[in-house]
């Protein structure tokens, strides 16, 4: 086990986690961490806990101390510095004549790097113009593109709702969203109505989208044949919100449509039709004498696919397939039919022992003998006759 403190250096920006050593930092406090880019300011949002090792991927960065007043007033003059160096980068795009947007500057904590970020159409010929920037603020000068996405969530704004835009807000990550997720929760696909002040689709759609393919795996489609307190009709409309089904009933030479709770609509089959049958229906089917009925009743033929063999000698002598089947499979049965039957036919009747009485020796052991000797000697003979 290792204790970590998560740590976001941007609002609504990515959490990261660092090893918070022998300091034990709360939530809202000020820290300075070591990063890849060197030493950052950073708010601690989550104290202090224990993890396994086994869910680290990396060795975690120790925090390099609690933030001091001196600290917190070093970033508000790198904060001020920022929207200097902004004017600047300004007026230098506007002398090399670049189609870019510059969009944030960010210092480092210990002014070792200044980052700027933009947005373009396409790729940036911008080597003269880091010349320029590194001749002015004497530091190390680095430019970043950018997408429309990461760019509305620096600058922030106000979404279709009113309120703030969620990626400025609380969004860490951005979360794939697609057309799809429109058409199913049935919103319209103008762009201007689905779209955020990025010009992309809104983050907010991806919010209800469990919730709709749950709800739509419950209900009929539309265009299904139904079954309503009101009789049968045609599914017509769905409202997953309220989780109703819209139905068209035909009434005679008119219809209707009427809205039913998701729980009374049933789909045609064999288990609703069971259960929406009365308890002494099912009590019916559970006695005796009709389970025995049941049990008579003659099986359901199955027919069987003939074979590629089959279907080729029906070809050659002009019979159909299935047709020629089920003759041999009725000859088959009049076979096994026939069999038993012979059977029992040559097997001589047995009588139980208790009523077979043993017969005296002193009568039945000599002629008995006799006759079977008598019968050995012919056959012999029979099978010397035959050799010769």
């Amino acid at each position: 086990m290792v204790n970590v403190i998560g740590v976001r250096f941007e609002n609504a920006g990515k959490l990261y986690f660092f090893d918070p050593g022998e300091l034990w930092p709360t939530p809202g406090n000020y820290v300075l961490v070591e990063t890849s880019r060197g030493v950052e300011f950073g708010e601690v949002v989550t104290g202090v806990k224990e993890i396994d090792d086994a869910m680290l991927q990396s060795p975690l960065k120790p925090v390099v101390r609690i933030a001091t007043a001196e600290d917190l007033q070093h970033n508000k003059d790198n904060k001020a510095a920022e929207k200097e160096a902004y004017q600047v980068c300004q007026k230098k795009i506007a002398e090399h004549k670049l189609d870019m947007k510059l969009v944030s500057v960010e210092y480092t904590f210990d002014n070792s790097k200044i980052l700027f970020y933009f947005t373009a159409n396409g790729r940036v010929d911008f080597r003269s113009l880091v010349k320029d920037l590194a001749g002015v603020f004497k530091t190390r000068i680095e430019l970043r593109q950018i997408g429309v996405r990461d760019e509305a969530k620096m600058l922030g704004g106000l979404g279709v709702c009113g309120r703030p835009i969620c990626c400025g807000a609380f969004l860490g990550d951005f979360q794939p969203v697609s057309i799809k997720m429109a058409k199913e929760q049935n919103l319209s696909l103008n762009p201007t109505k689905i779209s955020g002040v990025c010009g992309r689709l809104m983050c907010c759609l991806k919010y209800e989208q469990d919730q709709y393919e749950q709800t739509r795996k419950k209900m009929p489609k539309i265009g299904k044949e139904v079954i309503t307190p009101d009789g049968p009709g045609v599914v017509w409309d769905l409202n997953i919100i309220k989780e109703t089904v819209r139905v068209r009933i035909q009434k005679g030479d008119s219809s209707e449509l009427k809205d039913f709770p998701m729980e009374e609509v049933q789909r045609p089959g064999a288990a609703n039709v069971r259960r929406e049958e009365p308890e002494e229906a099912r009590k019916a089917e559970d006695k005796p004498e009709v389970q025995e009925a049941a049990q008579q009743m003659p099986a359901p033929v199955r027919r069987e696919r003939p074979n590629r063999e089959d279907r080729k000698n029906c070809r050659e002598e002009g019979e159909k397939p299935v047709q020629r089947r089920e003759e041999q499979r009725a000859q088959e049965a009049a076979a096994e039919a026939v069999k038993p039957a012979a059977r029992t036919e040559e097997k001589p009747a047995v009588k139980p022992a208790e009523t077979v009485k043993p017969a005296e020796p002193e009568t039945t052991a000599a002629p008995a003998a006799d006759g079977w000797k008598a019968a050995l000697e012919r056959a012999m003979k029979e099978a010397g006759n035959a050799g010769k």
